[in-house]
């Protein structure tokens, strides 16, 4: 029992029994229905609720910020989607939206009745808004911008129609899509190569060095574009479901919430138009790059972000992390690893249950966790966050932690069995990745 619970419940107890259960701590209570009586749905908090909800998951989908001006009338990148075929998108890691899609269009997919090969059917599918992530803006018949959302990356299809082609899944890690492969592929990266200070070759290497899965957020602070001893800096697409009750938001500490995060994304990566704060960006030290281009304060005459951030914060929290499917694990191993997890393995120390992060404060030093600093030292107090657990099973593309640098759970267990002298057996650590594979 906590030890405050007996004077708590003892004073509720005590203040329900004077009120004759009509007043609870000064406040009188509610009567039937929303305010004055009204309707339940009356109720102000919960239509506001709603309206959040409804308005965050529209912004999260379908909202560019403005970023069309940056992404097609400065990089052109739509001259080159427009020649992308449906087979070309889908080898990038696009998705596509069933339910965005006419009844007859979504029949004749499912029969092999489209030409995939078609460039015209990628104009078509960005027409019906199916594109994941993508916004098309025409003129006539002619695709003349294109824009991003929130969605590229942080979400997916179930794949329920045909391969890439399903039903939304919000908050996912999109770790197919090739972000670097599409920036790439811009007609104009002019502009990336002289806020970076390289030719236009290196940044077409760069962004082609990413692969499948990852993005580099920290490249336009620091211009670091590759590890000490030549891999890429870019770090796996995180998943932005299950993130309510989650302090940090990132991979590495320091960031700030989701909220924060949503913010410095909308106004840097995807280059919206809107309002962004953060003087730290201004240490020509630590992020030459962000302090050269003014990063550090952003404010557009017409700001398209800040109004939307608190709805979209909203949504995001409202995103539950995905139950695994049945069979994918083994049950009475996963009970025997819940032990394991416990006790014997002592994860629950920083992974804690329902959150499966810390409360609070949840970000380590490299060291605790027996890794290298590289991507911790590029945030500002060179720490990494604890990841949540939950929906752990999706990531299996791409591999763990923030680099995929261990392919598998057990790669992950063995780390920690080493790093912290655990001296678990075979039998305990397969049980442990049962359990991991279990949330």
């Amino acid at each position: 029992m906590n030890r405050w619970s007996g004077v708590c419940c003892g004073a509720v107890i005590a203040v329900l029994a004077v009120a004759g259960g009509s007043a609870m701590l000064g406040m009188e209570r509610q009567p039937a229905g929303g305010p004055g009586g009204g309707p339940p749905n009356a109720d102000p908090i919960e239509a506001h609720a709603e309206l959040m909800l409804s308005e965050g998951r529209q912004t999260f989908r379908f909202n560019t910020f403005g970023d069309e001006d940056f992404w097609g009338g400065t990089l052109r990148l739509h001259e080159a989607v427009s020649q992308l075929t449906p087979t070309q998108a889908l080898e990038l890691g696009l998705k596509v939206d069933s339910y965005a899609l006419p009844a007859n269009i979504r029949t004749a997919l499912r029969h092999g009745q489209v030409n995939l090969n078609d460039p015209a059917v990628t104009r078509l599918l960005l027409r019906h808004n199916a594109v994941v992530g993508v916004k098309g803006f025409f003129t006539g018949n002619t695709l003349s911008s294109v824009g991003i959302t929130c969605a590229l990356c942080h979400s997916t299809v179930d794949n329920s129609l045909v391969p890439g082609v399903g039903k939304r899944l919000d908050g996912w890690a999109n770790r197919d899509l090739n972000v670097g492969a599409i920036i790439a592929s811009a007609p104009n990266l002019e502009p990336l190569a002289t806020l970076l200070g390289v030719p236009v070759e290196t940044v077409r290497q760069v962004l082609v060095a990413w692969g499948p899965g990852k993005f580099d957020a920290q490249l336009l602070l620091d211009g670091q574009a590759f590890r000490p001893g030549g891999g890429s800096a870019a770090t796996l697409i995180p998943p932005a479901f299950g993130m309510a009750g989650v302090n940090e938001h990132t991979w590495t500490g320091g960031w700030g919430t989701t909220t924060y995060w949503n913010a410095f994304v909308a106004n840097i990566e995807m280059q919206g138009k809107g309002t962004f704060i953060d003087p730290r960006l201004n240490d020509a030290g630590k992020y030459p790059v962000a302090a050269a281009a003014g990063f550090g304060e952003i404010r557009d005459s017409v700001d398209l972000i800040t109004p939307k951030l608190a709805a979209l914060h909203f949504y995001q929290l409202a995103i539950p992390a995905p139950k695994p499917p049945a069979g994918s694990f083994n049950a009475g191993a996963a009970e025997r690893g819940r032990v394991v997890f416990n006790n014997a393995a002592s994860c629950i120390r920083c992974h804690v249950p329902p959150l499966f992060t810390e409360p609070g404060w949840n970000s380590h030093t490299a060291a605790e966790i027996g890794i290298d600093s590289f991507q911790a030292d590029r945030a500002p107090d060179s720490r990494y966050r604890t990841a949540p657990l939950k929906g752990l099973w999706t990531h299996q593309r791409g591999g763990y932690y923030h680099d995929g640098r261990f392919a598998t759970l057990m790669d992950v267990v063995e780390h920690y069995n080493q790093t912290f002298s655990l001296g678990l057996s075979a039998q305990q650590k397969s049980d442990l990745v049962e359990y991991l594979k279990s949330l």
